[in-house]
């Protein structure tokens, strides 16, 4: 019996089929899951996991379509995508190659703006320390807007009206649309470089926030964050704000409000510097009389030198007479307190006095007779200290440990080598009680 013919498939063949099976199957879908495995590397495609509670399958943007995104996905974020199913030969996975992306719930524009907003924050761009204070009296303002619309005619009606003869440089943008905002970032630096206004206004009419958009980019932020020169963001959206409103060091509701902010009325300066003026003639003429009383006071004093020095001549004899008497009166009371003084010594009794010679005498023997006897004390105290040393040093002190002194006859010589005698010699032995004489039999060495 003949086995039918068998069709095998490589692996790779396998693989093949399935993936054109997937791809023909389910070209355009749309998947709904929760992002988790997130993975961005240097290439710029956006690698990760879409999960539900069961299941899961691996999804890929590409870089192309990534930078279509308004907002950054993290792990956790629920989106709904759309693309088509495929399969990775390589590991034979299948996997979602997306298109479109937008977070569920919220719309991708406002998930964006929070995230820029988050980011920025954090990074010191709304910090309000570094927030610049418009100048009180602008020399020419720059403006960045679009150069058709009612928005710029409003404002340059407002600022004449305002004060009349103010200088306005227009730089033109577009305000909507891809490359607005890199637009008004040059316009801003632009005038940084020229150093020729005094304040900018950046700002455009109302709209959805998709109009409003260029208003949040990161560049725009960024030109904001480091111009040198005050910024005005004016974005006609009273309720709701954009990315520039907070980086801006002034946030205006509406562009004719900012116009209204950077140039004061000029008839409300011109009453103002009327009314600076008034009290300072006042205050002038008010300063010049007290000059002139000043003045006419001095001229009063003003008489004849000559007089004014015999005036002198007649003070300084008066001021002379009058420390004559002084010294005199001074001197006699002296002289009336030294005869009291005197009297008063007189007046002392001698008793007096041989009673205090006495009572210091006293004391004084009282002294020297408790020093005297502190001193013999000290004296005695020494004295015992020396005996107890010399008793330890005393040859007797030594012998009363157990030695003894020999002496040899007849010339008395202490002994202290046995060749200094020989058998038969006398020698006399001192001991601590008594003393003996004997004669040498013979000597030993130790």
């Amino acid at each position: 019996m003949e086995l039918p013919l068998r069709y095998i498939l490589t692996v790779s063949e396998l693989t093949q089929e399935i993936k054109d099976i997937l791809e023909d199957k389910f070209p355009n879908i749309w998947v709904e899951g929760e992002i988790s495995n997130l993975k961005i590397p240097p290439s710029g495609h956006i690698y990760f996991t879409l999960k539900d509670d069961f299941s899961q399958i691996r999804g890929v943007l590409f870089k192309m379509r990534a930078r279509t995104l308004r907002f950054l996905p993290e792990d956790g974020l629920h989106v709904i995508c759309r693309g088509r199913v495929s399969l990775y030969e390589k590991r034979g996975e299948y996997q979602l190659i997306l298109e479109e992306m937008e977070p569920k719930g919220i719309g991708a524009l406002q998930l964006a703006f929070q995230q820029m907003k988050d980011r920025l924050e954090k990074e010191g761009f709304f910090d309000p320390s570094r927030k610049k204070p418009l100048p009180l009296l602008p020399r020419a303002i720059g403006i960045v807007t679009s150069p058709t619309g009612a928005v710029i005619r409003d404002m340059i009606q407002i600022i004449q009206r305002r004060f009349e003869n103010m200088r306005i440089l227009l730089y033109p943008v577009r305000v909507q649309g891809d490359g607005a905002s890199f637009e008004m970032a040059e316009g801003i630096k632009y005038f940084n470089k020229q150093l020729n206004v005094d304040v900018i206004i950046v700002g455009r009419g109302g709209g959805s926030l998709e109009d409003l958009w260029a208003f949040n980019e990161e560049v725009l932020a960024k030109a904001i964050y480091h111009s040198k020169i005050p910024v005005v963001s004016a974005v006609g959206h009273e309720t709701d704000y954009t990315i520039s409103d907070f980086v801006a060091d002034l946030r205006a509701p509406t562009p004719s409000a900012a116009a209204e902010m950077v140039v004061r009325d000029k008839r409300e300066l011109q009453r103002g510097l009327y009314y600076l003026k008034s009290r300072l003639e006042s205050r002038m003429l008010q300063h010049l009389q007290g000059l002139r009383s000043d003045l006419s006071y001095l001229r009063r004093g003003l008489v004849d030198p000559e007089k004014r020095i015999e005036e002198y001549f007649l003070r300084v004899d008066d001021l002379f007479n009058r420390l004559r008497r002084f010294l005199l009166q001074d001197l006699s009371r002296k002289r009336e307190k030294d005869r009291y003084l005197q009297e008063r010594l007189l007046l002392q009794r001698l008793d007096q006095k041989m009673n205090n010679f006495r009572f210091f005498i006293s004391e004084a023997l009282s002294r020297l007779e408790k020093s005297t006897k502190y001193f013999l004390e000290l004296e005695r105290e020494r004295t015992r200290g020396i005996l107890g040393k010399l008793g330890s040093l005393s040859p007797l002190a030594i012998l009363e440990r157990g030695y003894s002194i020999t002496r040899k006859f007849p010339s008395m010589k202490i002994l202290r080598d046995i060749a200094q005698v020989k058998p038969g010699d006398r020698v006399e032995v001192r001991l601590h009680r008594g003393t003996l004489f004997c004669g040498v039999e013979r000597a030993g060495e130790p």
